[in-house]
């Protein structure tokens, strides 16, 4: 199951007060999937607009205002998000004979085991690297904020384990069953904050499982 997901890259049909517009969508087709990666990470301005973008709905404007920047300095930023598709327009809003789009992280609600099994194998690898490229933006973000390692009881860990299938198996129900846990902290905080009035603070909890790319080896060495 992937619970942050690239919503479908689709030309969307809005009403505005003018006429119907289509909302444009992104040409995926001139950067592999390591170039969108890599490229979302060069600069600070991108990793701040996408962090915002992944929380909210935002136009150019908007961000810039939330970052303390003008805005003729992220707007080729934002355009080169929407054009390697990790941010779509949701809305276009007519402005003095003009149209101010307003973006949102390319990313969306859960998809079930089942309609992943139905993508392809690049569909799937797509939606992984774009999820993938908004987490490392938001873990690289922290790191230069200050905020990563805030708090001494912050948590980071990772395992290189030896399976077999059943282990796996065994490995992704942990996963889901602790999602699911985490969905239930979130409830649980809202009903408090709601309570109590307290606004929270922004979290990230992430959890992945993958199979290792191995680099090959020379034949009489053993699995490790």
């Amino acid at each position: 199951m992937l619970s942050l997901v690239l919503a479908p890259l689709r030309a969307l049909i809005i009403e505005t007060r003018e006429e119907w517009s289509p909302v444009p969508k992104p040409d995926l087709k001139t950067k592999s999937l390591d170039e969108r990666i890599a490229y979302v990470v060069k600069h600070p301005l991108r990793i701040d607009a996408l962090a915002i973008l992944n929380e909210r709905t935002a136009s150019i404007a908007q961000i810039a205002d939330i970052m303390g920047v003008e805005a003729n300095k992220i707007e080729h930023h934002i355009k080169d998000l929407f054009d390697v598709g990790c941010i779509e327009i949701v809305r276009c809003v007519p402005r003095r004979g003009a149209k101010e789009n307003f973006y949102v992280a390319t990313l969306r609600p859960n998809i079930s085991d089942a309609a992943w099994a139905q993508l392809s194998l690049d569909e799937r690898r797509e939606i992984s690297g774009l999820v993938f490229g908004a987490i490392t933006a938001e873990g690289i973000g922290a790191l230069r904020a200050g905020t990563f390692d805030s708090r001494t009881n912050r948590h980071l860990s990772w395992r290189i384990l030896r399976l077999d299938e059943e282990g796996w198996l065994e490995l992704i129900k942990e996963k889901n069953e602790s999602l699911e846990r985490v969905e239930a902290i979130q409830a649980n905080a809202f009903r408090r904050m709601g309570e109590t009035g307290d606004e929270g603070f922004s979290v990230i909890a992430g959890a992945f499982s993958f199979e290792r790319a191995q680099p090959r080896r020379s034949p009489g060495h053993g699995p490790f």
